[in-house]
């Protein structure tokens, strides 16, 4: 059957700025399982909505019971694909997420919906969910239960590694209204320049 997860959060962030650091959120102090992130593929469709697809490879430490039960040359590496939907009219981005490898061990699906909160156009509701599963027979369910586990950890830290982008993004818009605010220092006149003298 595998396990479910689901869960609601508020952000209090206007969602174009919740994109803009969903798109900038790596690398960060809180994710630094994420090694590397590659774009393969990005449309605007007819509709104007932003299609993506990215390559991300993360780090798969196997907990002490699993590394005595699988063999020792198992890829510690972890390639997950990314597909996203940016409807900028209606204000939601959509992804989906799901391992390419170790799917006999493990397979985790997850789906993010981030929206404006309509009752309050100044925040962004997030809604995570996610499907484990395992096709290891007779470590099923032990492997599911360590994948939901590990799952809540890290989302609780991808949370924190967006709220971190959030900042960063907000800290320099800061400072860029700051310097749009200071007044311009004073020009000095002018000194007509010397016309060019002519050589025809």
């Amino acid at each position: 059957m595998g396990r479910y997860f689901y869960s609601e959060v508020d952000i209090k962030s206007p969602w174009h700025q919740v994109l803009a650091a969903f798109w900038q959120r790596y690398p960060n102090p809180y994710s630094t399982h994420v090694l590397t992130e590659d774009v393969l593929y990005r449309e605007v469709t007819s509709s104007n909505h932003l299609l993506s697809r990215r390559l991300l490879t993360k780090t798969n430490r196997l907990p002490g019971w699993a590394e005595r039960v699988f063999p020792m040359h198992m890829a510690r590496a972890v390639y997950v694909l990314e597909d996203s939907i940016v409807d900028p009219q209606a204000h939601t981005l959509i992804t989906k997420t799901w391992n390419l490898n170790h799917n006999t061990l493990m397979t985790v699906v997850e789906r993010c919906l981030f929206e404006e909160d309509h009752g309050r156009p100044s925040w962004t509701k997030l809604r995570r969910e996610a499907w484990i599963s395992s096709a290891v027979y007779g470590l099923g369910r032990p492997i599911q239960e360590f994948g939901l586990a590990r799952f809540k950890s890290n989302q609780a830290k991808a949370m924190r590694g967006l709220e971190y982008s959030l900042s960063k993004l907000q800290t320099s818009d800061q400072g860029e209204s700051s310097e749009k605010q200071k007044p311009l220092p004073q020009q000095a006149t002018p000194t007509p320049n010397p016309k060019p003298k002519q050589f025809v």
